[in-house]
């Protein structure tokens, strides 16, 4: 009966607790991906990008890859399905490496500013917050039920 208590209020505790990842997952290109014919620049227009956010590249590695610049080859491989974390602050620049790709487009430039990026709001904190307790409550009458 302690072990079944133990888990009920273990539970009500993680439910209640809310769960918000301020780091964002940017697929580059959204559902195009990184290839030719894509403006990356209108593609970044009015995002703002902040050291934990992740980059994503989606491409055909048969006839793409991507390289930072200064090129370091820092990705260390080309799988068609490569992140970037965002560690530091400042300018980055991506490029295709493939002759004539960055001519053609597949170039990107994003700027991670100081700082952290902006707490939620508090409206979806709040929203989280109820649909917790609301869960919580319906998660214990239930547990209070099975185990009685």
């Amino acid at each position: 009966m302690a072990i079944h208590r133990s888990l009920v209020i273990f539970a009500i505790v993680v439910l209640m607790t809310p769960a918000i990842s301020l780091a964002t997952d940017f697929v580059v290109g959204h559902d195009d991906g990184w290839k030719l014919g894509i403006d990356y620049e209108d593609w970044a227009k009015g995002k703002q990008f902040f050291v934990g956010d992740t980059l994503v590249f989606k491409y055909n590695a048969t006839v793409h890859n991507v390289c930072t610049v200064p090129s370091n080859n820092s990705l260390g491989s080309f799988t068609g399905n490569d992140t970037i974390k965002l560690a530091t602050t400042g300018n980055k620049w991506y490029i295709c490496g493939v002759n004539g790709h960055c001519d053609g487009g597949m170039k990107l430039k994003i700027t991670v500013p100081d700082g952290t990026a902006p707490a939620p709001s508090a409206a979806s904190t709040l929203l989280a917050t109820n649909f917790q307790i609301f869960l919580g409550m319906i998660f214990t009458i239930t547990s209070i039920v099975i185990v009685y």
